[in-house]
């Protein structure tokens, strides 16, 4: 006997069958499931989806700009655990505090790029992104002042001070000579 000739077996199940129709009745549609034509959307639904998305986009670009709020509070505590001494690790978590917000402020555009849409208005979530980052940059720069890092004070420009005028000469006295 040949291969696929024969006794059709019991268990085999013909998918194809083209007598019948795309929808026959033998087989009813699952629950949830309509073979309908798509209906051209109504200006109100699409309207709808639009506000939808725009909130979406408004709320998420409320959360990315007040994300450096937890950089600033992860950043102080660590700033607050290296202690007041200078060595490897403060400055280690010195220079993170002050590239971090450097690279977020220099990358505004692309952070705020995906909630671009002219129903969303980005502008104060900007300013405040850009207000965080800047506080995180203080931070740092403040770590610095405490480290003793920053010449803040008058010694610490002494090398490039003239030396001072003498105002008075003694002299007096036997020679020796």
């Amino acid at each position: 006997m040949e291969k696929g000739k024969g006794l059709a077996r019991r268990w085999a199940v013909e998918l194809h069958d083209a007598s019948s129709s795309s929808s026959s009745p033998a087989f009813p549609d699952p629950p949830g499931f309509t073979r309908s034509a798509p209906e051209a959307e109504d200006a109100a639904s699409a309207r709808q989806r639009k506000e939808t998305e725009a909130a979406w986009k408004g709320q998420k670009a409320w959360e990315v700009a007040q994300a450096p709020f937890k950089n600033l509070m992860m950043m102080g505590f660590m700033m607050w655990m290296a202690g007041s001494t200078v060595h490897l690790f403060s400055i280690g978590i010195v220079f993170s505090a002050l590239w971090q917000p450097f690279n977020a402020l220099r990358s505004v555009g692309k952070v705020f790029e995906p909630f671009k849409d002219p129903r969303v208005d980005t502008l104060a979530p900007k300013l405040l992104f850009t207000a965080l980052n800047l506080a995180a940059m203080g931070l740092g720069v403040w770590k610095l002042n405490t480290l003793g890092l920053l010449p803040t004070n008058a010694s610490d420009w002494v090398s490039s001070l003239s030396p001072a005028r003498e105002v008075e000469y003694a002299g007096g006295g036997i020679p020796l000579m």
